[in-house]
């Protein structure tokens, strides 16, 4: 009898182990990305006079805030086993939106803004409907919702739309100082904020753990009596919402709307999720690991700049070659073999 009793605790306690191995596998990726990050700062701190300095990591978080903030809403989707192409394009539209209402039409900075929010988060929830109703691929239909800001963008004007109120540039130039003597923006503090909101309601909310198990097995997921459909919708409406957040403060980096701003983010935002351990094919990854893959492609671009001599596609390089050494690993902690000829 006590030999059965400890084979059925065994057989219990097995799943659980594979979890664990599972969370542990996860983490690789995750810990590769800090790793990486660590390693070109300390690269960069031997080779380049100045650049052993926190306001160089806090100048990352500065010009990449947008970034960041975008990326966070890039998560949401692939983690779900989705793909969002829009964002960039988004990011464009309400970067015209807001110059177009704020410069030409005197509106008040703090009623554009929600305008803004809203438009982008009605335009995510439509890709997200699209998709779960007709069960078209989101390749497809973020793909037309990529044209369609595009478009509309140049509808608005062809010409750059230069910021001059007051209250906007005021934001913009705003500095917020550290008892140290470094400094961040505006636009950093509330990108961060972004970070710790997606951290909480992935890993402490049950709207989170949908998100997780859609993107782990969606059959499943349904058969489990999960909102699939709430869910798949609701992770579009987050990222054209970030989408926007991420134009307006693009909007205070840049004191300009324009057409051809955010040209190819969508890939970087991409490439950041990735490259921050988040698989492609969903289920697993971390809003810390996208933060991470951020500060990632700045590094890179920093220590261009810092070298002087390398010419700035030399980012896309670089980016491109640790895209492809990123997806190997997730492959290989995946757990699966390429096929044999």
């Amino acid at each position: 009898m006590s030999t059965g009793i400890a084979g059925a605790a065994a057989t219990l306690t097995r799943p659980f182990r594979a979890t664990a191995s599972a969370r542990s596998r996860a983490r690789i990726p995750l810990m590769v990305t800090a790793v990486l990050l660590v390693a070109m700062f300390a690269v960069g701190s031997v080779r380049y006079d100045g650049f052993f300095s926190a306001q160089v990591l806090l100048n990352l978080l500065i010009d990449n805030g947008f970034l960041l903030v975008v990326a966070v809403g890039v998560t949401f989707v692939i983690l779900t086993g989705g793909i969002d192409l829009s964002v960039g394009s988004v990011v464009a539209l309400s970067t015209m939106l807001t110059a177009w209402l704020v410069e030409q039409h005197q509106w008040p900075l703090v009623s554009v803004i929600p305008l803004v929010l809203l438009v982008g988060g009605a335009g995510g929830s439509l890709m997200g409907w699209i998709i779960h109703t007709f069960e078209i691929q989101p390749f497809i239909v973020t793909l037309a919702g990529m044209f369609l800001a595009r478009g509309l963008c140049y509808t608005i004007s062809t010409e750059s739309i230069s910021i001059s109120d007051p209250t906007t540039v005021q934001i913009a130039q705003t500095r917020l100082y550290t008892p140290g003597g470094l400094f961040v923006s505006i636009s950093v503090v509330i990108a961060l904020a972004v970070v710790v909101i997606a951290f909480v309601t992935l890993h402490h909310t049950r709207f989170g753990r949908n998100v997780y198990a859609l993107g782990g097995n969606e059959n499943s997921a349904r058969l489990m009596g999960l909102p699939v459909g709430t869910t798949k919708v609701a992770v579009y409406a987050i990222s054209g919402l970030c989408s926007a957040l991420g134009g307006v403060l693009l909007t205070f980096y840049m004191l300009s709307g324009y057409a051809l701003h955010a040209m190819g983010l969508e890939l970087d935002a991409i490439a950041a999720t990735v490259i921050g351990g988040t698989l492609l094919t969903g289920g697993s990854g971390f809003v810390l690991g996208t933060a991470l893959g951020v500060l990632v492609l700045g590094m890179i671009q920093t220590v261009i700049n810092f070298q002087g001599t390398l010419s700035s596609w030399w980012t896309r390089i670089v980016i491109g070659a640790l895209l492809l050494v990123f997806i190997v690993l997730q492959r290989l902690m995946s757990g699966r073999r390429p096929a044999a000829d």
